[in-house]
C-alpha cells in the first residue's frame, strides 16, 4: 500500500496554501464585496482555483506523465465529487451549529468549513484517482 504521508503531501499542502489564499480572495471577495450568492462565490472559487490546482499538482506535486486529457477528466470528476460532498455537508452543518448567528456569518463559516473538508477529500482523490501512479 502506498504511503499517504510523504513528500507529495508536503507539495500538495504548498499548492493548497497558494490555492487557498487565491480562493479565499475570490470567494470571500465575491460574497462580501460584490454581493454574489453563497453558491456563486463558492463555485467561482473552485472553478478558477481548480484550473490552477490541476496544473500545479500535475507537474509539481505528482509529476504525472500520463495522458493530459484523461487526467483532466479524472481531475474534473474528483473536483465535482469533492465539492458536492464538502458543501453538501458544510452548509447544513454550519446552519445547524450556528442557528442563532446571522445568515452572513453562517454562510461565511460554511464556506470555510467546506474548504477544509474539500481539501482533505481532494488530496485523496488526486493522489489515488486523478494522478494515480
Amino acid at each position: 500500500m502506498k504511503k499517504i504521508v510523504d513528500i507529495k503531501l508536503v507539495k500538495f499542502i504548498i499548492v493548497g496554501i497558494v490555492n487557498t489564499v487565491i480562493g479565499m480572495g475570490i470567494m470571500f471577495g465575491l460574497y462580501n464585496l460584490a454581493g454574489c450568492s453563497y453558491w456563486v462565490s463558492s463555485i467561482a472559487n473552485y472553478v478558477l482555483t481548480s484550473i490552477l490546482s490541476f496544473f500545479l499538482n500535475k507537474y509539481f506535486t505528482f509529476k504525472y506523465q500520463g495522458n493530459l486529457v484523461a487526467s483532466a477528466v479524472k481531475f474534473a470528476l474528483n473536483i465535482i465529487v469533492c465539492y458536492v460532498i464538502a458543501y453538501g455537508v458544510a452548509k447544513p452543518l454550519a446552519f445547524q451549529i450556528l442557528s442563532s448567528a446571522s445568515v452572513t456569518i453562517r454562510e461565511n463559516i460554511a464556506m470555510l468549513m467546506g474548504m477544509c473538508l474539500f481539501t482533505g477529500l481532494n488530496y485523496l482523490g488526486q493522489r489515488f484517482f486523478s494522478f494515480k501512479e
